[in-house]
């Protein structure tokens, strides 16, 4: 079979596709996993009610489980869905958003294909449109979606410790010049892997100068506001017509319905609207029949910040005391602040070993995690600093997280008297 480079680009062995191959071997079997690795969202018992009463309604209203299984929607979505999130961010948000300003995908990860390739890559006149994105380490998922070669740069951040054991990541502004070959920049927020919160300042910051340079400015608020309000600090939510939002209802407890929306300029719209008819004629419905009337309600304001927004705050500083608690003393390690998403982001300045080499071993335990050389790329120059960090979902059951972190800690431990073995017998 002879591939064509597009066929070539998404078949040929990448970082995510070996890693998530890695992680599908490793969970195969019956001994206990300790899966701190994924980013699938927690099975919060409220949600899970909220959700059968909805299927319950759709099933019990004549015609309603028929239409929303049996019916093709238009390629920008359905358009009850849309108006009702249309109200409900004018509404709550105060955005001038209508119905044009808003398409459906199936699913974050397309809609991020889409954006990509749309803006990224080689025009028809022979120029090359490159995405910036201010501040590495970032989304795993972005990191190979692009279609076209070097599509991606990307910045360092600056490192700010706040003690001891926990720092911050902020945007170096001094250094973004948006150049002419860059076509747009990208921020999520909050941010996966780290759990990161630009600041309103920063975010303002990279909004004028994304304006300046009539590229759009693309958020990724998959974890964000208005849901599911998985976000723990203070922040204002932005958008005007040069800003892209996306957003999804995976992390509502939706992951299954592969529900990702876009808010953009119509001419934005209209091209997803576009490429939905090429590559899948339409989206799928159950995730947005299920919502709309939440939207229209806004019951969906109420479940994110009474039961979604607490439940994850709590399991975060839950296990931020668990790490406290098993690292101790002895181990030289720093936590991102935690403000929001459902990861923590662990640094170990000292480590002997890659975290690339901490993963495997971790793996042979049956804990399984994910190491931070992942989440950087578009940089142009390597960075010891992503082999030093890793990432960890706090959303598991609790008794899961905190046997997970005893084990991380234990095998960092390992590693670090193995060095000191190393060192005493060079010296013989």
């Amino acid at each position: 079979m002879r591939l064509s480079r597009f066929g070539e680009k998404l078949t040929t062995e990448s970082g995510i596709l070996a890693l998530m191959d890695d992680l599908g071997k490793a969970l195969a079997g019956d001994r206990k996993k300790y899966m701190l690795g994924g980013g699938n969202p927690a099975h919060i018992p409220q949600m899970n009610a909220l959700w059968r009463d909805r299927m319950q309604r759709i099933l019990d209203t004549p015609g309603a489980f028929e239409r929303m299984l049996s019916n093709y929607d238009p390629p920008q979505g359905n358009p009850a869905f849309i108006e009702a999130l249309a109200r409900l961010l004018n509404r709550r948000l105060g955005w001038p958003v209508e119905p044009g300003n808003i398409a459906v995908t199936n699913g974050s990860q397309t809609s991020f294909f889409l954006l990509f390739n749309m803006l990224g890559g080689t025009r028809s006149d022979g120029s090359h449109g490159r995405i910036l994105f201010p501040m590495m380490p970032e989304y795993i998922g972005y990191a190979d979606q692009a279609i076209d070669p070097a599509v991606f740069t990307a910045h360092r951040p600056v490192i700010e410790e706040l003690d001891r054991h926990t720092f911050k990541y902020h945007v170096d502004l001094q250094a973004i010049a948006v150049d002419a070959d860059i076509a747009a920049l990208c921020v999520s927020r909050p941010t996966n892997p780290t759990g990161n919160v630009l600041t309103d300042e920063e975010l303002t910051y990279l909004d004028a100068i994304a304006r300046q340079a009539e590229v759009p400015l693309i958020i990724d608020n998959a974890y964000g506001v208005p849901f599911p309000g998985m976000i723990f600090e203070p922040a204002t939510p932005l958008w005007n017509e040069n800003i892209i939002v996306a957003m999804s209802l995976s992390k509502l407890g939706l992951p299954a319905t592969r529900t990702g929306i876009i808010i953009a300029a119509s001419e934005v719209i209209n091209a997803v609207t576009a490429c939905n008819a090429v590559l899948s004629l339409a989206n799928g419905s159950i995730g947005q029949t299920v919502v709309t009337p939440l939207l229209e309600s806004g019951e969906i304001l109420r479940a994110s910040e009474q039961i979604i927004r607490p439940y994850y705050q709590r399991k975060s500083q839950q296990a931020i005391g668990w790490i406290r608690e098993a690292f101790s003393s002895d181990i030289d390690y720093r936590v991102h602040r935690c403000e929001g998403s459902l990861f923590l982001w662990v640094w170990f300045r000292n480590l002997p070993v890659s975290t690339l080499e901490l993963y495997r071993r971790l793996k042979r335990r049956n804990t399984i995690v994910v190491p931070g050389r992942y989440f950087f790329f578009g940089l142009d120059q390597p960075w010891e600093h992503q082999d030093q960090c890793i990432r960890l979902n706090y959303a598991m059951d609790d008794s899961d997280v905190r046997m997970g972190i005893g084990l991380i800690a234990d095998e960092v431990r390992r590693v670090q008297a193995e060095r000191v073995g190393e060192d005493r017998n060079s010296t013989l």
